[in-house]
């Protein structure tokens, strides 16, 4: 809880005191000797204050800028130039998540005609007209009316680990514990829906959760929420923020590993924190180069990860060989398997999951254009705000290079059925 400093004072000032400063004050000139004490008669009177200039008015504030506005086709940079085939997947996928959720009669008519599509017909130019015709573009703006945001970074990476603890493996991923409470606070207000809050009971009362500190510390308290152990505490960290993983084990044999839930803590950035300690250079404060900053400061490490109060719990999933060009990235929020370089995590008070968005930002650590279409299928502790996205890079060390590297600025531009922009 924050404390007002309020300043303290030697003694208490008397009323009496107060009125008389303020009296002899008013008779007084600056950069004059003080003057001494007399009767208020020998006060000269005090030249009539000129009259005032009228006050204007306080403008009002300016109302915040709707999050959509409606735009044309010709208004996205490379729209023309991007190769929809390879977003057509992404695509599907999405229109499997959608069906059955509240909006879905908006979005069937366009999911539909998409599963009935030719296969041979699937050109670039012939899925750009399809997008045309069922879909309507609105670029997203800020409350403040700018239409660039941060655009980052994200993938699958690997780990290894093992069923038991051993010498080399001595760092827990951790299931949901069974104290862990989330209340849905859209159940209580409608307006709150896709908000939540995690705690635990204490007595009769809810708390929050453990810290990461405080979960680290009660290790042992939860043995049996362990799914797997693993090598490397800055690899689980990292696990922790791209929130899924996979982990290969002593045998050979993959598991992957999902998001589940979390403590309910904000995410606080250690590279943030590093560049505030001086311990590294704002350009060197990539995943990358925290990674190194770990290799090299083992003694800091546990302090350092300890400052983010964020701790994020798995689930187990299977490693399926992916059907018919599907997929196989990890599943999103909305639910299906992300797609490498076609799937974005975005913040769904403002984006729906499973939109079509055209993003127009550049390469990582780059000025080359990077426009592209995409789809919204993933969310994010840190991805907050309208204008704001992730970019999903896939699975593998190269992957991760693009991912750590990737803090660019952009603009995005949400595709929706007729009739589904909010009025």
């Amino acid at each position: 809880m924050l404390k007002l400093q309020i300043p303290r004072r030697t003694a208490p000032i008397s009323p009496f005191a107060l009125f008389a400063a303020l009296f002899l004050g008013a008779c007084s000139t600056t950069g004059k000797a003080p003057i001494r004490e007399a009767a208020p008669a020998a006060c000269a009177p005090c030249p009539a204050c000129a009259q005032c200039p009228a006050v204007a008015a306080p403008t009002p504030a300016a109302p915040p800028a709707k999050p959509l506005q409606a735009a044309s086709w010709s208004d996205l940079p490379g729209w023309g130039d991007d190769d929809a085939s390879a977003a057509w997947p992404a695509f599907l996928q999405s229109c499997r998540g959608l069906a059955g959720k509240s909006q879905w009669p908006l979005w069937r008519p366009a999911c539909d005609e998409a599963k009935a599509f030719d296969a041979a017909a699937r050109s670039p130019a012939a899925l750009r007209r399809f997008f045309e015709a069922r879909f309507e573009p609105y670029l997203l703006t800020n409350p403040d009316g700018s239409t660039s945001g941060m655009v980052t970074g994200y993938y699958e990476p690997l780990l290894r680990g093992a069923r038991t603890r051993g010498s080399a493996y001595r760092e827990p991923v951790l299931g949901v514990p069974g104290d862990l409470l989330t209340i849905e606070l859209g159940d209580v207000l409608p307006e709150l829906k896709n908000m939540r809050l995690r705690g635990r009971l204490q007595g009769n009362k809810v708390v929050p959760y453990y810290s990461r500190a405080e979960i680290v510390e009660r290790e042992k308290n939860y043995a049996d929420r362990v799914l797997l152990w693993v090598d490397d505490a800055v690899e689980l960290f990292f696990l922790q923020i791209q929130g899924s993983g996979r982990v290969k084990l002593p045998d050979g044999s993959m598991v992957r590993v999902g998001y589940a839930d979390q403590n309910g803590h904000p995410y606080q950035s250690v590279g943030r924190l590093l560049v505030e300690r001086g311990e590294l250079k704002l350009e060197q404060a990539s995943m990358q180069g925290i990674q190194a900053w770990a290799r090299a400061n083992p003694a800091k490490l546990n302090d350092l990860l300890n400052a983010n109060p964020s701790y994020v719990f798995f689930r187990e999933m299977p490693v399926a060989a992916p059907k018919n060009g599907e997929p196989d990235g990890p599943l999103g929020a909305l639910g299906v398997p992300l797609s490498p370089g076609r799937s974005i995590a975005v913040d769904p008070r403002h984006v729906p999951l499973g939109a079509p968005v055209f993003l127009a930002t550049t390469q990582p650590n780059s000025a080359a254009p990077l426009n592209r279409l995409m789809l919204a299928q993933d969310t994010g502790g840190a991805i907050r705000g309208v204008v704001r996205a992730d970019f999903f890079w896939g699975f593998g060390a190269e992957a991760g290079n693009q991912a750590g590297r990737m803090k660019q600025s952009g603009q995005m531009w949400v595709l929706l059925p007729p009739g589904a922009a909010p009025k």
